[in-house]
């Protein structure tokens, strides 16, 4: 035993060393060890009237104390604002505010118990009161914590010969709005009735959908929780998790761990901490700092001094997010400090002061050295960096107090000049009772600008600084107003985000790190829900074909026009391409030239037929019908360009009407040179029927009869089921096809049909007359023409129904052409060849020795008589 305890005085010895060699140190580890219960404490001053005068002198005096400076710095507030209003000659004139204050006006909670218990026996120990019959009331200022308040409230009202007037200062809580059990409670905080809208604000903007919430499990979390859940599910945002922590200590540090693992297994990166900054919850804010989580802390101000504790450390990635009630800053505070003569103040507690504000770790060498400043650098250093006092809830709410009693009492005093006769009541029973009647009512403009009302029915929407805070090594703090939330705006325009100061203090104009469940899902693709997932929990799908999204994590992509296609990221719509057998295109252009070209040869043959009309192989082939063919084939070849450019309701009418009529007029003359060259061989008995028939050109009316019924089925097409217009967005992908339909394909099939019948009778009949003789027998090429229009045609069906758009065009275009190409070649071209190069083989000379005996030359040329005086040898 006498081991362990010279073990345990051995360990105590540097400290108590350190006491004795420089105090300031002893200082420092007493408020190493008890830092956390020093923010537990709460204060309470009781503001006193005097009816003299009193000059700055009487503050600096009683604050001639030493004490945290967590709650010293209430105390300033105090003092400053009651010399502010002392020397205000429009508020209580000929009067002062002062209050008293000593080392006893700062207790914990279980403190403060133990002293009121004490009070209930000894009443002489309430500071500066006597309980005597002509008492008026008691005022009395308790705060920063809401336990504090309830503890005294609820002490002080057991005096039933006193009643107390009570003024909180700090945060805001339900509890103590209940006017049923503080009747004369008032809260100098606003409640935080615009915080959830604020908040949610702040995540919309930063593109936040997936926050952590942390909370006290008591009615002002769960409040909260209910308030800010309906904001955020307005705009799409979810909870990662939320952890309710338990009021009790014990039940809490059997949970830690569970809490703390679901914060460190979340994929979230914002987390919010509400709630009361003296309970467990505070614990367990220093617990997930102290081991080394990483996130955006989005707090309330009430927190700021929380987070500044010298173990608290973020990255250049993480920060903290402050909301505070909006509120200028108090002019001339700062100064009123600095300009506090410090004389009695030692060094010890100037060291004090030092430590808390830089919180130097115990060896000397990171702790700056004090001994050389002088006292008015060391309060200077105070106020410049210890936690933003001017713009301190706690300190704001104390300022409003004191000029709300101020204002109040002024009121009363005011009444009771004008009007002597309605101060009826005596004792402090009627005084209190009009102090809160008075309160109650008491509206006023403070000298900062800001509206103060202390009528509970009547709540006001709270304006919200947003403040971000940096923290570095021992103690240090960066901290920046970034933004401001005020409700009284327009919808959109509440939340003013200050950019430049984000982009200071970051480097960037977006606040790191994104806060997503799901990676955004980019254009292209859209958004889908697997069951049982959060709303803002997500996979991305591929649009469907044709369907495009433009904007980032769209629900639906938009189905794209008729007219327009996407593109291959589909997000965007393109126009689609017309598509049609144009003059621009190389096979459009290719066609149109054959074409040309075909008609042009065509024209020559014909000039070369009307040159040498009087030779006898023109007159042998019948000139009439030669002429008519080399016309149709020339139209045959022209009607190709109604197929070529833009296709509209006369073109697509046009185009197989004429292909129908004019193809019609060539096979059926066709048809009628095949007849007479067979006749006219085969009918050699002069004077018959037959013969007459032949002689008079009864064979030229097949053209007029087989164009007559062609026609007929045309008009017949044309009334019923006109070729129309087709315009095609949906066979190939990016194009519009505009083609022709035929409106009736049954019509079409029959124009095609009653062609095909005409080519079989001209082949039929050309087929007949092939070993007629040569010299002016053209069955031959008759034969082969058919045979090649046959063919072509037949081959046109099958090719045109496999083809879509411009090629199924370009397909009945190179039909015509083929087929008409093959007429002219295989009957024109041999007879231009010997009319140009041999024209002795069709020699008259030539004729006759050719001739069989029995041939009648006249019948051979038909009416055309080369020779009218020949007659054949009937004799063979």
């Amino acid at each position: 035993m006498f081991i362990l305890t010279f073990f345990l005085l051995l360990l105590n010895l540097p400290i108590l060393m350190a006491s004795f060699i420089h105090p300031r140190y002893f200082w420092k580890m007493k408020q190493s060890e008890g830092k956390d219960g020093d923010l537990k404490k709460g204060c309470i001053f009781f503001p006193t009237i005097l009816e003299w005068p009193v000059d700055k002198e009487y503050f600096k005096k009683i604050l001639n104390i030493q004490t945290p400076t967590e709650n010293y710095k209430f105390a300033l507030s105090l003092a400053f604002t009651m010399d502010e209003v002392n020397r205000n000659p429009d508020l209580l004139p000929n009067k002062s505010l002062v209050f008293e204050w000593n080392e006893d006006n700062c207790k914990s909670v279980y403190e403060w118990y133990s002293a009121i218990q004490l009070w209930r026996y000894y009443p002489n120990f309430v500071p500066n009161y006597i309980c005597e019959e002509d008492t008026m009331c008691i005022l009395v200022l308790t705060g920063p914590n809401w336990e504090t308040s309830v503890t005294i409230g609820s002490y002080l009202e057991l005096w039933k010969f006193q009643q107390v007037i009570q003024l909180t200062y700090g945060h805001f809580h339900p509890i103590l709005s209940d006017h049923e059990k503080f009747p004369y409670l008032y809260q100098m905080a606003p409640k935080h009735t615009s915080l959830s809208l604020a908040m949610a604000s702040v995540i919309v903007h930063f593109s936040w959908n997936w926050v952590g919430l942390v909370i006290s499990d008591d009615d002002q979390g769960t409040q909260f929780l209910s308030y800010l859940r309906r904001e955020l599910e307005k705009n799409t945002v979810c909870f990662a998790f939320v952890n309710m922590i338990p009021i009790n200590m014990q039940l809490y540090i059997s949970k830690a761990e569970l809490y703390y693992n679901q914060i460190k297994e979340s994929s979230t990166n914002v987390v919010i901490i509400y709630g009361d900054s003296y309970s467990t919850l505070a614990v367990s804010f220093q617990f997930l700092a102290s081991r080394g989580l990483q996130r955006i802390w989005v707090i309330t101000s009430q927190w700021d001094t929380t987070t500044s504790k010298r173990d608290f450390m973020l990255d250049s990635s993480h920060l903290t997010l402050a909301f505070a009630h909006h509120h200028g800053e108090i002019s001339g505070f700062k100064n009123f400090v600095q300009t506090m003569n410090p004389i009695k103040y030692t060094e010890e507690y100037l060291a004090r002061l030092e430590w808390m504000n830089f919180n130097c770790d115990a060896s000397i060498s990171n702790c700056k050295t004090l001994m050389n400043d002088s006292l008015n650098n060391s309060m200077e250093r105070l106020v410049v960096r210890t936690f933003d006092m001017s713009f301190s809830d706690g300190i704001y709410d104390i300022y409003n107090a004191v000029y709300a009693l101020a204002h109040t009492i002024h009121a009363m005093f005011l009444q009771q000049v004008e009007n002597p006769t309605m101060v009826n009541g005596k004792g402090h029973d009627s005084w209190c009772l009009k102090v809160n009647a008075f309160l109650k009512k008491t509206q006023f403009t403070n000298p900062v600008g800001d509206r103060v009302n202390l009528n509970p029915k009547e709540e006001l929407q709270e304006e919200y600084d947003i403040f971000q805070i940096w923290n570095f090594p021992h103690g240090l703090r960066f901290k920046v107003k970034i933004g401001q939330y005020s409700p009284y705006f327009t919808h959109g325009q509440q939340l003013h985000v200050y950019e430049d100061m984000i982009e200071l203090s970051t480097g960037n104009r977006q606040m790191p790190p994104p806060s997503v469940c799901s990676a955004d899902c980019g254009p292209g693709f859209r958004k889908f829900w697997q069951e049982g997932m959060a709303v803002c929990c997500f996979k991305c799908s591929p649009c469907p074909e044709n369907e495009i999204s433009n904007e980032t994590n769209m629900d639906q992509c938009v189905k794209c026009p008729d007219d327009q296609y996407a593109n291959i990221e589909q997000n965007q719509c393109m126009q689609k391409a017309v598509i049609f057998l144009s003059y621009e295109d190389t096979l459009g252009i290719t066609l149109a030239l054959v074409a040309l070209c075909f008609s042009a040869f065509t024209a020559l043959v014909l000039g070369v037929f009307v040159k040498y009309h009087d030779t006898p192989i023109m007159k042998a082939n019948n000139r009439k019908l030669s002429y008519i063919l080399l016309i149709s084939l020339f139209f045959c070849f022209l009607c190709s360009f109604l197929f070529i450019g833009q296709p509209n309701s006369a073109t697509c009418m046009l185009q197989q009407i004429t292909f129908g009529v004019v193809f019609t007029v060539a096979v059926s003359t066709v048809l009628a040179k095949t007849v007479t060259v067979l006749l006219a061989f085969k009918i050699t008995a002069p004077g018959t029927r037959m013969r007459n028939f032949l002689v008079s050109g009864a064979p030229n009316y097949i053209i007029a009869i087989s164009t007559l019924i062609q026609v007929t089925i045309c008009s017949v097409w044309l009334v019923t089921s006109p070729p129309s217009v087709n315009i095609d967005v949906h066979s190939e992908h990016g194009h519009i096809i505009i083609v022709c339909i035929k409106g009736s394909v049954t019509a079409f099939y029959c124009v095609l049909g009653y062609l095909a019948c005409l080519a079989q009778m001209s082949f039929t009949v050309a087929f007949l007359s092939r070993n007629l003789p040569n010299t002016f027998n053209e069955a031959k090429f008759l034969t082969f023409s058919m045979l090649l229009f046959c063919s072509v045609w037949i081959t046109f069906l099958p090719v045109y129904h496999s083809s879509k758009g411009k090629v199924m065009v370009a397909v009945e275009i190179f039909s015509i052409l083929a087929s008409s190409a093959g007429i002219l070649g295989c009957i024109f071209v041999p007879k231009c060849f010997i009319i140009l190069f041999r024209p002795q083989e069709k020699s008259l000379q030539n004729i006759k020795e050719n001739l069989p005996s029995r041939t009648d030359i006249s019948l051979i040329v038909t009416h055309n008589y080369i020779f009218t005086s020949y007659k054949p040898n009937t004799q063979l």
